[in-house]
């Protein structure tokens, strides 16, 4: 199982290659998953119409892992550390990765900006 984060759903959806093919393949063997997070974030900008469609179709499509009690403790943990060295990432990219190591998932995302930062949290190549 992967996580997906928001930014290569977005991707996804507009046919960028090659993450559009990668998350094809993850969704087809049932191996995708994303956040509540990263589905907030999309159906904030499902308008009407065949885009927002489309946003809907694939939310639906994927299981959804919650911001529980153990994903908030590990978000709120990496956000102390990360502003200790100041080094922060943003409240919506904490809240991810502290689903993401909270599940002990893999995160496939493009932002290796911020998320290279989150100690022990493994990232997808959205190159291959």
């Amino acid at each position: 199982m992967i996580l997906a984060d928001t930014d290569v759903l977005i991707d996804y959806l507009a046919g960028v290659q090659p993450v559009a093919d990668q998350i094809l393949r993850h969704v087809e063997t049932e191996r995708l998953k994303t956040t509540a997070v990263s589905c907030f974030e999309l159906l904030s900008g499902a308008r009407q119409g065949k885009r927002g469609d489309a946003i809907r179709k694939l939310v639906s499509a994927l299981d959804v892992l919650p911001l529980d009690r153990a994903s908030a403790e590990r978000a709120a943990w990496l956000r102390r550390e990360l502003e200790r060295i100041g080094q922060t990432i943003g409240m919506g990219d904490s809240l991810i990765a502290g689903i993401a190591l909270a599940n002990d998932l893999p995160l496939f995302t493009r932002n290796r900006k911020h998320f290279d930062r989150v100690p022990h949290l493994k990232l997808v190549d959205t190159r291959a």
